[in-house]
């Protein structure tokens, strides 16, 4: 699987031994550099869970071992308060 720009990836070890904690991944590009078969540089932010970006990387990893991510957006409800005019 190559990814593609805005691509929400699930990182796990399967991709390489440093992500021993999954992270969430949003792809910004895939480096054309010459790597080793099958392992790719990418750019792009580490998400937190309500993916909101919490830090700009780059890491290499093994393309197989990468797994779609997913993103559960809690909707936000805002309350307005009406402002009443004094006379």
């Amino acid at each position: 699987m190559l990814p593609k720009t805005g691509d929400v990836l699930r990182v796990t070890k399967a991709a390489s031994v440093q992500f021993v904690q999954p992270m969430l991944f949003r792809v910004i590009r895939v480096h054309d550099w010459q790597t080793y078969d099958g392992w790719a540089w990418l750019d792009g932010y580490q998400l937190n869970a309500a993916g909101d970006a919490v830090e700009r990387r780059s890491i290499f990893v093994l393309l197989q071992g990468l797994q779609p991510g997913f993103v559960t957006r809690t909707q936000r409800v805002t309350t307005r308060i009406p402002v009443s005019a004094s006379a």
